[in-house]
């Protein structure tokens, strides 16, 4: 069976080809040239990608994406179909899905999203269970600054505790899994979520993020 974070990244170029090298996404000001070059960058050029999480580095990681945005959009599009080198760790399944399913996932909707489609009638059930996984394993993080308590619960399984109650309450998160990862993920103003517990714990919640 193709993994997950395969048939997404499939996915996500087949929407890109769909919409076109200029098409916006939610990651503003890329289009979805600058978007696709970030994809390849991140796993092709790490001498390169460094300035994400380097500051210092910032104006040479957007160089190089820029020049590889300017890339023919089939060459670009098929550099990111391809998948990561073969130099990379990520060609190994595990290491792949660890990286690249939510990657995948959420630049895809970022692209979907801008478009104005809605959310995707159906999901396949291995897309979910590895959403699923990597939101228990990032959601201690993703809201630790949170100043109430956060819980996030979907369809047919226990609450997450990402972090447990304050002194200001607690909220509950309530949403389908990929919609809980596109709020992780900073994309509230697009994910259909709905947020659970008293007034006061719900407006700072909201006010936080």
């Amino acid at each position: 069976m193709t993994r997950p974070s395969r048939v997404e990244r499939h996915a996500l170029c087949d929407t890109a080809v769909e919409l076109g090298p200029t098409a916006p996404t939610l990651c503003e000001p890329w289009d979805v040239a600058s978007l696709l070059a970030h994809l390849h960058l991140r796993e092709a050029r790490p001498d390169l990608a460094v300035g994400v999480v380097v500051p210092l580095l910032g104006d040479r990681t957007a160089a190089g994406q820029a020049q590889i945005a300017a890339w023919p959009f089939e060459t670009l599009v098929a550099a990111v179909r391809s998948g990561p080198p073969v130099w990379s760790p990520a060609r190994f399944g595990p290491v792949d899905e660890a990286m690249n399913l939510g990657e995948m996932f959420i630049h895809h909707e970022d692209i979907r999203r801008a478009n104005g489609m809605d959310p995707r009638p159906a999901y396949e059930q291995a897309l979910v269970d590895g959403l699923a996984t990597m939101l228990r394993r990032t959601a201690g993080l993703t809201f630790h600054r949170s100043p109430v308590g956060v819980a996030l619960r979907w369809p047919g399984h226990r609450d997450v505790v990402a972090k447990k109650p304050t002194a200001r309450g607690a909220v509950t998160l309530v949403a389908p899994v990929p919609e809980l990862v596109l709020y992780a993920s900073g994309r509230e103003r697009v994910a259909r979520v709905e947020i659970d517990g008293p007034d006061d714990a719900v407006a700072a919640f909201t006010a936080s993020r």
